[in-house]
Order: C-alpha cells, then sequence, then structure tokens
C-alpha cells in the first residue's frame, strides 16, 4: 500500500436523537436560507487521544454528548421536506442524526491532509443520505480519532454550526452552554412595503433566469481539486504591507483575497485568456450588520448574534485578467475593499431579504456561484476565522487539526482560510479550484502557500 493510501471501514452506524421529547413542529427557512442551494458542508477534526482512552468510551461520549446537544440545537435533529409551493422546510420531528463509527488503516502522521481527495473525501468526511447533520468518528490505527460532519447549507451556515461544534463540546465536558441559539425566523422578516437596491440583481438571480447547463464531452478539460496549505503569520504581514498604500491599511483578508485574484488571474494568461474576465466573491457574515442600533428592528438586535440558519451574502467583483496581472497589489486591494463597501451595511441585508421575497417562490442563487468558466475564472473567499479548532475538545484534548471540506458542486471555486492550531497567527487554507490555477499558485507562490504536513502541525 503506497503512501496516503488506507482502507476506512465501516463498523457501527445508528441514529442518535434528542435527548429529550420534542414537539413535532414546522420550521420554515428565512428569506436568506432560501438563497442557498442543496449542498452539503464536511467539517473534520484530528485528535492525538494521548488521554490513551479507547476508542468505545470516546465515541459513548461524543453520542451522549450529541444527544444533550440536540436538545437545544433541534433543527439538526430534523429533516428537509418540501412545503405546499416547493420550497424547502425543517420538519422538527426528532428524527436524529445517522452516526457512524469506522476504523482507518492509517496513522494520523500518515494522513495526506495536503490532499483532501485522496484523505478526507469519502473516508472520513460522512456523506449524509438523510436528515440534516451525520456525524463519523473514526478511529486511527495509531489510537488517534478524527471527529467529522457533514450538514445541509441551507438549514446552516459556519457560524452556526460552529456555535453546535462548540457546544455538543460542553456538553461532552459537562459543562453548561455558553450560547444558546434563537431560531426566531422574524429576525430576518421582509419589510412593508420593501426596498430593493438595483445593485441586488447584479449580485443575485432567480434560477430560472440561468442558462442551461452546458454537456462537456472534452475528457481533458480542467477540474476542480482540493489542497491544504498553511501560510506564515509574516507572510501575511507582508501581502498586508504591500497592499496597503496612502494612508489606507487594508485588513489581512482584503489583502490576502487581492493576493489570490491576482494569483487566479495570471493562470488565465497561461491559457491565453488574458481578455477575460476575472470574478473572485468574499462571503460577508450579516449578522453583526442586523445587529447594528437603529429604528428598525433595535429590540431584535442582540438576537442576532446567537441566530441559528444563514444570514450570509456574497459581493463579487469582476476585473479584467490583464488588469489584476499587471496593476499592482496595493490597486487589487483598493478594488476588494470598495466592492465589499456595499455588502458590510445592515440596508444591504434587509435589501436582500426584500428582493428573496419579491422572487419567491422562485428560487435563486448568487450568481457567481453559477459563473462558467466560458466567462473567464471565478472563485469564492469565506472568511473562517471565527473557526473553533481552539474550542472543540471532548475531554480528551484539543484538535491537532481542524478543516472544514467544501467541494461544493459550483462552476467557481471556493477558499477557506482558517485559523492555525500549530502556530499563533498562521492560517490553514482550504482550498477548491481548478487544477491549473493550483499549479501556477505552487509554482509561482510556493512561498505563501506551503502545503500542510504532518511537521508542520507537530509543532504544538
Amino acid at each position: 500500500m503506497e503512501r496516503g493510501e488506507f482502507k476506512v471501514t465501516m463498523i457501527k452506524q445508528e441514529v442518535v436523537a434528542a435527548a429529550l421529547p420534542l414537539q413535532e413542529h414546522w420550521l420554515p427557512l428565512s428569506n436568506l436560507d432560501l438563497l442557498l442551494p442543496p449542498v452539503d458542508v464536511g467539517v473534520f477534526f484530528c485528535y492525538k487521544n494521548e488521554q490513551s482512552m479507547s476508542f468505545w468510551s470516546m465515541v459513548g461520549v461524543l453520542r451522549k454528548a450529541m444527544a444533550q446537544a440536540l436538545v437545544t440545537f433541534y433543527a439538526f435533529s430534523g429533516e428537509v421536506v418540501q412545503n405546499s409551493v416547493g420550497e424547502p422546510e425543517i420538519l422538527c420531528n426528532n428524527r436524529g442524526v445517522d452516526f457512524f463509527e469506522a476504523f482507518a488503516d492509517v496513522e494520523f502522521k500518515d494522513l495526506n491532509l495536503y490532499d483532501p481527495d485522496e484523505s478526507i473525501e469519502g473516508k472520513l468526511v460522512p456523506k449524509k443520505k438523510h436528515g440534516v447533520l451525520a456525524v463519523q468518528a473514526t478511529e486511527l490505527k495509531c489510537g488517534g480519532m478524527v471527529v467529522a460532519c457533514s450538514f445541509d447549507h441551507r438549514i446552516a451556515d459556519a457560524y452556526s454550526t460552529n456555535m453546535f461544534l462548540v457546544s455538543w463540546a460542553e456538553m461532552a465536558q459537562s459543562k453548561s452552554l455558553s450560547l444558546l441559539p434563537t431560531f426566531r425566523r422574524s429576525l430576518l422578516n421582509p419589510r412593508r412595503p420593501g426596498h430593493i437596491d438595483p445593485s441586488l440583481n447584479d449580485m443575485y438571480v432567480p434560477i430560472t433566469a440561468l442558462p442551461p447547463p452546458k454537456n462537456d464531452t472534452d475528457v481533458d478539460q480542467d477540474h476542480l481539486i482540493s489542497r491544504i496549505y498553511y501560510v506564515t503569520a509574516e507572510q501575511l504581514d507582508n501581502l498586508q504591507a504591500l497592499a496597503s498604500s496612502n494612508g489606507f491599511k487594508r485588513t489581512k483578508l482584503e489583502s490576502f483575497c487581492a493576493f489570490l485574484w491576482k494569483m487566479v488571474a495570471k493562470s488565465d494568461t497561461k491559457i491565453g485568456c488574458a481578455k477575460k474576465l476575472c470574478k473572485m466573491g468574499i462571503v460577508v457574515d450579516g449578522r453583526t450588520r442586523l445587529s447594528q442600533r437603529g429604528n428598525y428592528r433595535s429590540h431584535q438586535a442582540s438576537h442576532m448574534i446567537t441566530y441559528f440558519g444563514n444570514v450570509l451574502s456574497i459581493p463579487f467583483g469582476v476585473e479584467k485578467v490583464e488588469d489584476l496581472v499587471e496593476k499592482s497589489l496595493n490597486w487589487v486591494a483598493e478594488e476588494v475593499h470598495d466592492f465589499l463597501k456595499c455588502a458590510v451595511t445592515k440596508e444591504h441585508f434587509l435589501g436582500l431579504i426584500d428582493w428573496v421575497e419579491a422572487h419567491r417562490p422562485v428560487p435563486a442563487l448568487a450568481k457567481i456561484y453559477s459563473s462558467g468558466s466560458e466567462e473567464g475564472p471565478a472563485f469564492v473567499v469565506s472568511s473562517g476565522q471565527r473557526f473553533p479548532v481552539s474550542e472543540v475538545d471532548f475531554g480528551w484534548g484539543l484538535p491537532v487539526f481542524g478543516s472544514y471540506h467544501f467541494p461544493w458542486g459550483g462552476n467557481a471555486g471556493y477558499v477557506m482560510p482558517m485559523p492555525s492550531p500549530a502556530r499563533k497567527g498562521d492560517w490553514i487554507v482550504y482550498m477548491h479550484i481548478f487544477k491549473g490555477q493550483l499549479e501556477l499558485i505552487e509554482k509561482e507562490a510556493a512561498h505563501v502557500f506551503r502545503p500542510l504536513t504532518f511537521d508542520y502541525l507537530s509543532q504544538i
């Protein structure tokens, strides 16, 4: 067996339901939930098990704590069904969560985390077949464990799932919950009358207005692949310094995105596409924006911080490939800052809620999700800086590593930077983009994007 190749054996499957009986009821999706396609998101954590607990005792802790956490996070214990107009809703019936136990014939040090297509996909992150959430606990040959989840993105964004993961770990250690989620959909009700900024028509599109999908028969066509890198704090500081100019200091995320936008654009010049356009979107969380005090819903603002569901928007910029390649990093960073400005306001999110209401029951999507490669390269960056890798301790120590895993199925790429558990200030970067783009990045930006290795994680 070559390094990186290993077999995963399923040992047991059961359903874990909430520990207390729940009154069956229907929970509608909010207008912002309805902007998400039916895709599942994966997340996983790797543990060394330095306390030498048995796998069965650890699994027992996970199952019991999950049953307790589902009492509060009951949406994860339900299932998605269609209502009378064909829109998805959550049937909160305590159907439960599919819980898989498995054994992987590999040691943690031999897991090729740099290539999650090889080591994670279809092996350590479960395929969700029923319900809203699926969980897999996998014992490694060294005695370590991987705990992984797949969840329906229509029901929860990363912020909501992070709340659940932290609460699950708190239950495992018999702690009181530090956050209680709210499912009050009225927090995201549309206004009467609504007010829609025309710019939203450039960002979102009803699916009935999408062109029919093309049949790609070229077997040699470039394809999306996943890789995980780390970026050092020093490189992030350097990018920030280069991206800032004229007295304007750009954030690390803006600087990182600007650099990546240049790299992706440059990959297209290698195949003679310099006249094309290149799109980059950045996911914006609306909770803090909607929490801003004002005449509208000021009494509800504080509840947004613990709101469970999707509160996201994806503004994006469009620039000529040749401009992104030839112009300075601080010019690109300014373009990033400018297209973000429109979406980091309370009014933007209230307008987006109204926009969805005006198009219901026709489903809609973020335009960049459906961007085709024939239009030029496109990708989305979602900041995972709130990823709770330093908080998900079930009682046998903090994870050595954790990451989201999201080969999301769109035509655009997807990138998520997260805090590193190994070195303060470093970032872990999950990338799901085209193979040709990654090859150029690894060739020309190897000093920034370094393949994730066991040696790097051993700094902990």
